[in-house]
């Protein structure tokens, strides 16, 4: 059966390599620049290539090949450390749109995933007003209550699964054919493409992020999520908030309604902003088709089955870094890379602010209304390879998602400036946090952690004493015991909380 399903592996695999060569997506390949091994089998796809490679080859060999690839390029997409950022750019064209599967069949898909009859469910159910490769998007009604439905298309796990099969194998058989490959990581790069696959063909999941985002917005005038109906939502159906709006992708329209769409601009960068220094979660798919303009002119995101988190460090990190930049204080940006242990300690702190100031200077020396905080990061992280960086997950996907964002907002107001739009969100998040009320908040955490080892000590201690008579009566110590004695622990942790607290 391995066999047999091996060389299943290979037939898809030399299918999606021709797909590929005919489609022109490997004229561009530099054969010198691959693995000596390789070069034969990738000199041969080439001669059966098209000649008309022209503009979007490697996107339209992915659509040609079915929803697995078109979700691997834009998985792609967002890591431009492991494909070339050109390649990465090139990947952001693809468009995940297929043909809409009848009504018929997603009325049975609703049926038998809440075992009920349709209309126990919804009073209507209307045709698909959106496909993509996973799911499409029904207009329905729940009372007097207008809802989008989401449905999971049928059979898209299995397919999905053969492919990813098939994507692991190859990933697999490249690391041990090709040793110069492993550095890329591509087994891991598939395992984090499979999780986001699963993640994403569980709606219960992006009902729980939309949920989750909306309450993180309720106090923001200008931002909002849609409503989770979770009594009918279910991991193959996700129902909400009918949104009635105009997208941001349709700026004439926009104007036509008086809306000042330099403003929008505006507010959907700080809102980005906000959203990820404020509460670490932020959307991370903002392209243009998911985002709508109520009548209020609050922006709507729709769409969660892609966010991006970051943890209070990384948010540290990057509201220092975007500040250093406004503030032009090279030293300083410098200085966070080393204290976030992103850089080795074996480089000087002045030689990387140098070669930040490198990036920096160029920038600032050009109109406000020029200058790209997206490009600004991309030229960033470029850098810090020199000084072997440890590449971040969670900071290449905000990365890549101020890139789209950043796009879609120039779109809007093209004279749009980015530092002065981003300053008062940053510096307000810099002052409330790293100030005065932010080392309060860090002590009193400090304390909080201290409480709790507190009283977990005499616990320790009994422990301990039981260790201290097994002993005693010529038995070994408990094995939790035998590496340092608890009590000891439990001192060392103390110290290093009131530490905390003090500074």
């Amino acid at each position: 059966m391995a066999g047999l399903a091996s060389i299943g592996h290979v037939a898809r695999l030399v299918r999606a390599g021709l797909v590929m060569a005919r489609e022109g997506a490997l004229s561009g390949v530099d054969a010198s620049a691959l693995p000596p091994s390789a070069r034969p089998l990738v000199g041969a796809l080439k001669l059966i290539g098209r000649s008309r490679s022209g503009a979007h080859a490697l996107p339209r060999a992915m659509e040609r090949l079915g929803p697995s690839y078109v979700k691997l390029g834009q998985f792609l997409a967002t890591r431009p450390d492991i494909v070339s950022a050109d390649v990465a750019r090139e990947l952001e064209r693809l468009q995940d749109r297929v043909a809409p599967i009848s009504r018929a069949i997603a009325v049975k898909r609703v049926e038998a995933s809440f075992q009920a009859p349709l209309e126990t469910v919804f009073a209507e159910f209307g045709d698909s007003v959106a496909a993509a490769s996973i799911a499409q998007v029904h207009r329905a009604r729940v009372g007097e209550r207008v809802v989008a439905v989401k449905v999971l298309r049928p059979g898209v796990e299995r397919l999905f699964a053969r492919d990813l099969a098939d994507m692991f194998f190859a990933a697999r058989l490249a690391e041990r054919m090709f040793p110069e490959t492993r550095r890329l990581r591509l087994v891991q790069v598939v395992e984090t493409l499979a999780r986001s696959v699963r993640m994403e063909m569980d709606f219960r999941l992006e009902a729980a992020a939309a949920t989750e985002y909306g309450e993180n917005l309720k106090g923001d005038p200008d931002f909002r999520a849609p409503q989770i109906d979770w009594d009918r939502t279910t991991r193959d159906v996700l129902t909400m908030e009918w949104i009635d709006g105009t997208p941001l992708s349709d700026p004439d329209r926009l104007v036509a309604q008086g809306l000042d769409i330099a403003k929008l601009g505006r507010q959907l960068i700080q809102s980005f902003l906000r959203h990820a220094l404020r509460d670490g979660f932020f959307h991370a798919d903002m392209h243009q088709g998911n985002f709508l303009v109520d009548a209020n002119g609050r922006i709507v995101a729709l769409d969660f089955g892609i966010m991006g988190r970051l943890g209070r460090a990384e948010r540290r990190f990057l509201a220092e870094i975007l500040y250093g930049f406004i503030r032009r204080d090279y030293l300083r940006v410098a200085q966070v890379h080393f204290e976030a242990g992103y850089v080795p300690r074996h480089y000087r702190v002045e030689d990387f602010a140098q070669a930040i100031r490198a990036i920096g200077e160029p920038i600032h020396a050009r109109p406000a209304d020029q200058i790209s905080m997206a490009r600004l990061l991309t030229l960033l992280f470029e850098v810090t390879a020199l000084f072997d960086m440890t590449t971040r997950i969670e900071l290449v996907m905000l990365q890549k998602t101020m890139v789209v964002v950043e796009g879609v907002a120039r779109k809007l107001d093209p004279h749009l400036n980015m530092w002065a739009t981003a300053e008062p969100v940053v510096g307000d998040w810099i002052a409330a946090n790293l100030g005065p009320r932010g080392r309060l908040e860090d002590a009193g955490a400090a304390l909080k952690a201290l409480g709790r080892m507190a009283a977990e000590v005499p616990g320790h201690f009994e422990q301990f004493a039981r260790a201290m008579a097994a002993v005693e009566r010529g038995g070994e110590p408990p094995p939790r015991m035998s590496a340092a004695p608890l009590w000891v622990i439990a001192a060392i942790l103390i110290w290093i909380a009131i530490r905390l607290g003090l500074h």
